[in-house]
Parts: C-alpha cells; structure tokens; sequence
C-alpha cells in the first residue's frame, strides 16, 4: 500500500504543483534552509534547498538564497514540485478520533505521543498514525497537521484533508482566529483570573528550553481558575498567542507549575508531596496538561464549529485525588 501512495503522490504533486502558503515564526535567528527542512522533516536539506535555488520559495514575495537568515516572522510561499524523500511510514496506532468531515478530522491526542515527525523520531507518531488510517493524507502538506502539541500534552488537534481546507484553516490560526482553551492542574493556590504577557524566547543555557526573556517574542495567555483545592488548582488557560512551551514556561514564571512537569519547575523537592499521588496513579504519565477545547470557523460552512476533548483517565483520576485528599 505504501508504495502505491508514494506514487501517486509524486504524479499528483509533478502535475499539479502545489504552492503552499504559511506564516512562519521563529524563536532566534536561522537560515531558511534550516528552518524549513525542520518545518518540512519529511524532505531533504538537499530538496529543500533545490526548491530555494530554482527560486520557488519566496519570502514575504520574494527570492531568497540559502544562507538568508530569518530572524523574526515572516509569509513563506513555495511550490513543492518533488516526492517527499523521507518514507513516512504508516503505523497501525490507536488514535482516537472525535469527530471528521471531508475537510478535517479532529483528533485528541493522548499524553506521550509526538505529533510529527522529526530528524531521528520517524515512528510512533501521531502523523504516522493519520497515514495509516488516512492515506490521502499523503497529499497533504505534513499530512495536514497546522499544529501541535508537546509530547506530553493530550488533547485537540484539528488535522485538515486537503489543500483546500489546509490553506483556509491554516490562515485562521495565522490571524488568531482559532479559538483555544487548555485545562490544567498546577501546584499552589490560584484563586482570580490573571493575564500573563511576557515575551518567551530560547534559555540562555539550556537550548531545548524556552524561558521568559526581555528580547523574546511577545506572548500573551489568559488563566481563571476553575476548581481551587488545599495546595493545588485547577485552570482554564485561553491561549492567545501560540509561542512554544508558552503555558508551562508561563505558569513556571509565576510559581504555579504544571503537575508533573519536571522541565519547568515541578522536579523541585518542595513538590514532593504531589510525586507520591502521581507515582501511585501512573509513574508514565507526565504532566497534567490538557488541549481541552477547540473552535475555528467550518471552511465550508462558513459557521463556528466547537469541539472539546475529554480528559485521560490519568487527569480524571489526580481531580478527584484533589477534592478528598487534604494532604495534596
């Protein structure tokens, strides 16, 4: 089956080349061909930079070389005109599935599944998963996923199923259009609604991470509380722009980590007491971080559509762990 679609995929993109349209933010300054064979993991550097020197990507309109450095946001364009020279690979993975129609499927991701592939992660995926089930996906760019979310987050994605709704949805979440709402649990007492706006960017040390930093990139979330407890809570987080990490890194800035989240802030000893809870739960289970909620307007209905994903069991479980246990 693999092959066939393979094949059909590069007849279809050799006589009906795409020109594949999307607004790229970047976290520090990069060259193009970088940040575009991590955008595109599925090709070469090589093809990518073909693509750059026959002059089919362009840069907020214009041509670009190789070595061009991209060091804020920026409308990339190219025409993608060569098969995909990374095999991805179909993979018979449980996924659960929400709701579908014929321009999107919307997907809840589960905890400890990255969204796509990457440079040495090739399986497992939850793209690998898609193809399996969906293998017109395969005409998609990224196999139609606009966006994503961290290993150890679960919940809502919408993924699109053609290049029709991939341009239309990918431009509302360009424009801010999407709206998102992430549930978590964090430690100690959040009792009143509270904006965060501070710019994140790269860690100075740690370059996996990102950090709030003075020069970053502006970033802006909104949190209410939804359930109080002895020395936890339960939140609601709007998420008004979309930098990477931007809810852990944010709700570690103001001495509220996520549950369960050791990069930023809850490996410290003091939290100790939730680790004996969340070892008894499920030691595998990493951070109670959820995409809870998603709406977007229907690119063919034109009408807001709404979805919600219900929490893991794992999250479910720590909830009511909280409302009887007086000492968490």
């Amino acid at each position: 089956m693999k092959d066939y679609i393979f094949s059909s995929v590069y007849y279809y993109i050799m006589n009906h080349p795409d020109i594949y349209e999307f607004r790229l933010d970047v976290d520090e300054s990069e060259r193009i061909d970088k940040l575009l064979s991590n955008y595109f993991p599925e090709y070469s550097r090589s093809t990518i930079q073909r693509w750059i020197s026959n002059q089919d990507v362009l840069i907020d309109g214009n041509p670009c070389s190789q070595k061009d450095k991209i060091s804020s946001s920026c409308n990339i364009s190219i025409k993608i005109t060569s098969q995909p020279t990374v095999d991805l690979i179909p993979e018979d993975i449980d996924i659960n599935i929400i709701d579908e129609s014929d321009d999107y499927i919307i997907v809840n991701k589960k905890s400890g599944m990255v969204t796509h592939i990457a440079p040495g992660n090739y399986t497992g995926t939850l793209q690998n998963a898609l193809y399996f089930k969906y293998p017109e996906l395969g005409l998609v760019p990224r196999t139609g996923i606009i966006h994503r979310l961290d290993k150890n987050t679960s919940g809502i994605l919408v993924i699109c199923r053609n290049l029709s709704s991939h341009n239309i949805l990918s431009k509302q979440l360009q424009d801010r259009k999407f709206i998102k709402h992430y549930h978590s649990l964090v430690t100690r007492i959040i009792d009143k609604p509270i904006t965060i706006e501070e710019p994140i960017a790269r860690h100075v040390i740690n370059r996996k991470k990102m950090a709030v930093r003075s020069n970053g990139r502006y970033a802006l979330s909104k949190i209410r509380p939804l359930s109080v407890y002895k020395n936890a809570s339960h939140i609601e987080i709007e998420l008004i722009t979309g930098r990477t990490h931007q809810i852990r890194v944010h709700l570690s800035f103001i001495k509220h980590p996520v549950i369960g989240d050791d990069v930023y802030g809850f490996k410290n000893s003091i939290f100790n007491k939730y680790k004996n809870i969340l070892n008894r739960i499920d030691k595998s289970f990493a951070q109670y971080l959820h995409a809870y909620s998603l709406s977007f307007i229907d690119p063919k209905t034109k009408k807001i559509k709404t979805y919600t994903a219900p929490y893991p069991k794992e999250y479910r479980i720590l909830l009511e762990e909280l409302k009887i246990n007086e000492n968490i």
